[in-house]
């Protein structure tokens, strides 16, 4: 954060926005890149997109304009959008039906070890090296898997049952359909723990709220991706037993009390947080969750253009927190700047901007809990 803000010289307002920028891309191409697999394959669709990440991963690490950087979160998000959608894609079309759940669940948690070595061991790198040396790195890596993948990924002989024209022809019913909407603006409001804190404010938080160190903090984050890990088969088998929405209403409001608690716990003890964020990245897999309830309210055509709507407002939430909580940091700011110009934020910034995310959780398992309803009286 603080880097970037030198970088950029902006305020936490900007700099929210400029993270938001990535949801923006990710969003914005859940849709078009579902079609994209479908008429050209996971081989040329990932090469091109994760060529993308890796480009413009090296144009925001090195320039100083705000507006190429802004388009290059962007495009870092765009070319992100491909990874689950490829990850689904490759395994209905490699794999039988049956074995899709179990495929999508692994997959899921060897995606999610991205999200823990960016956590520690990147913020140890970057306490070391210059940041940009990082994402250098990085932006290789992604380049080179994209390459990996045109040289080595090939679809079946028999490949995709569904056409593009076939997912597009059901899309106007999906966005007409009242009980798709609300699952989808429930899933948005819930996810502020992950997209909101886990993912940017929640070292800095830490930073200035225990007076640790970048990489402490990493550290401690990373066991939201830990919770994670586990929390898919956890969350499926009550789902299994109590039922779909229930489910997800426990999971907003065990966020909320969970986020609470960290928000207004006074004192540092290293093993109640870690357990703390635990517990919060397995009641994140609520969004595992929301696809299976999303599947029970179409049918089988539209399930795959219905699991990318909701991945789209899914990830739309992490631009609106970003940029909500960024803005109330400006409006909670005392004043204080650093030698170098880069405002400083006290910790009452942060309670008053980071309130946003429980009450925004208790929202979205209202809404859980209305569908639920809903959904009861119709099945009648």
């Amino acid at each position: 954060m603080q880097e970037i803000m030198g970088q950029f010289s902006v305020s936490a307002e900007e700099f929210g926005l400029i993270a938001a920028f990535y949801y923006y891309g990710y969003a914005g191409m859940q849709i078009p890149v579902a079609i994209l697999l479908d008429k050209y394959g996971a081989r040329i669709t990932v090469f091109v997109f994760a060529t993308i990440c890796g480009l413009a991963t090296l144009l925001f690490s090195y320039t100083h304009n705000w507006y190429l950087g802004c388009i290059a979160r962007f495009l870092i998000g765009a070319g992100s959008a491909v990874g689950f959608l490829s990850v689904s894609k490759v395994i209905s079309e490699w794999f039988p039906k049956q074995q899709y759940t179990k495929m999508v669940g692994f997959s899921f948690s060897v995606g999610l070890l991205g999200a823990i070595y960016g956590g520690k061991p990147v913020g140890n790198l970057i306490e070391s090296y210059p940041w940009q040396s990082v994402a250098l790195s990085l932006a290789i890596i992604a380049i080179a898997i994209g390459s990996l993948s045109l040289i080595f990924l090939r679809s079946p002989k028999i490949s995709s049952n569904q056409s593009v024209e076939f997912q597009l022809s059901h899309f106007n019913s999906l966005l007409r359909s009242p009980a798709i909407w609300m699952l989808a603006i429930a899933n948005l409001l819930m996810v502020g723990s992950l997209e909101g804190f886990s993912d940017v404010w929640g070292v800095p938080y830490l930073m200035t709220a225990f007076s640790i160190s970048k990489s402490d903090a990493a550290g401690l984050v990373s066991f939201v991706f830990f919770g994670m890990l586990i929390g898919g088969p956890i969350l499926a088998f009550f789902s299994n037993k109590i039922g779909n929405y229930p489910v997800i209403m426990s999971c907003g409001i065990g966020m909320a009390l969970a986020f609470l608690f960290l928000l207004f716990d006074t004192t540092f003890n290293w093993y109640l947080l870690a357990c703390v964020f635990f517990l919060i990245g397995i009641l994140c897999c609520y969004q595992v969750i929301v696809f299976s309830a999303g599947s029970g309210l179409v049918s089988t055509e539209q399930l795959g253009v219905t699991v990318a709507f909701l991945n789209c407002i899914n990830m739309l939430g992490g631009s609106f927190f970003h940029s909500v909580i960024g803005h109330l940091m400006d409006n909670f700011w005392e004043g204080n700047l650093t030698a170098f110009g880069i405002k400083i934020y006290t910790l009452t910034a942060y309670h008053e901007a980071l309130m946003i995310i429980p009450i925004c959780s208790l929202i979205g398992a209202v809404i859980s809990f209305a569908l639920h309803k809903k959904q009861q009286i119709i099945n009648r």
